[in-house]
């Protein structure tokens, strides 16, 4: 199983000693997305983990907790690293630039470039923020971060319903030019480009579709193949593979303007003061009469087994 921690809140920032406790305990509750009352008991081991996916744009608070993660077996995992063009007036919660960057080199220097993906996401535009505007500004981040990634992905800004009226929507034309401003500061630093679910077709100027959660990615990361599937559930043009999300929506307090998984910050702030790093669940405790239907996690991996079978195979032919 592939753990994702997590599309719906920033772990890494917000809550990573509750993380490293599940991690420890190999439990977590998880609620139902879409009604009260219960949700799905996770029982998993460092065995049944092939792979845990940090999702975050501040990372600094986890940091120091990697060790103790690493020690307690859960040791093979990457990072989806947001780190975008936008300022305070947008994202108003996060720590200076300056310490993100340096959070990033960190953690590229520790696992490696090829387990630590770049997400420039959302692109906004309009009148200000125009495709010359993300231009010099994603110039200047490539200088800094393309040599700690093997890849960036980038999305436009979709039209969630919380945000009509809120976040602009880009029109077909500013949406190329960017790509295309884009791809020429990438292209100087031999980085890929590729799209998170986005339905158009940017292959003219060299940028593929892409995926956050992708099975090549999570294979070099796990060391070993995995028999894994597209995650059902997603958007339609999101190309990730199956993994368990332990996070829940309307639980970050950084303020991110155009978020999607935060509807409401009060109801944020009211999740994040009941949080409990000893709870099994993120926000506050399980209630009396829920109902927790038990799953347990199950390896994707092929196994090393399977995997010296493969090598051995093609040393044969």
């Amino acid at each position: 199983m592939i753990l994702s921690a997590s599309r719906r809140t920033d772990i890494p920032a917000l809550y990573g000693r509750w993380f490293l406790n599940r991690l420890g305990q190999g439990e977590v509750l998880a609620p139902d997305l879409y009604r009260a009352g219960g949700g799905v008991r996770l029982r998993f081991s460092p065995e049944t983990v092939d792979c845990i996916v940090y999702w975050t744009k501040d990372p600094g608070p986890f940091l120091p907790l990697l060790p103790e993660a690493e020690a307690l077996g859960y040791g093979r995992y990457r990072f989806s690293y947001t780190v975008t063009a936008l300022g305070e007036e947008w994202e108003p919660g996060l720590s200076p630039l300056a310490e993100r960057l340096r959070a990033f080199e960190s953690i590229s220097r520790r696992i490696g470039p090829g387990h630590i993906d770049w997400r420039f996401d959302p692109i906004l535009l309009d009148g200000e923020r125009t495709p010359g505007w993300y231009g010099e500004r994603f110039s200047l981040l490539c200088e800094r971060l393309a040599p700690l990634t093997r890849r960036c992905i980038f999305s436009f800004e979709d039209p969630y319903p919380h945000l009509r009226g809120r976040v602009p929507q880009a029109g077909r034309e500013a949406m190329e030019e960017t790509c295309a401003r884009l791809a020429e500061a990438a292209g100087k630093h031999g980085l890929p480009l590729f799209t998170c679910a986005e339905a158009g077709d940017f292959s003219p100027w060299g940028i593929r579709h892409g995926a956050c959660i992708d099975k090549e990615g999570a294979e070099a990361t796990a060391g070993y193949p995995l028999q894994a599937k597209r995650h059902r559930g997603q958007r339609g043009a999101c190309g990730c593979i199956e993994s368990f999300d332990v996070g829940m929506y309307d639980t970050c307090v950084k303020g991110c303007a155009y978020c999607y998984a935060t509807k409401s910050q009060k109801r944020a702030r009211a999740r994040f003061a009941a949080h409990d790093p000893h709870s099994p669940l993120l926000a506050g405790w399980p209630g009396e009469g829920e109902v927790w239907r038990e799953k347990t996690a199950a390896a994707l991996g092929m196994g090393q087994l399977a995997l010296d079978t493969i090598i051995n195979k093609e040393k044969r032919l």
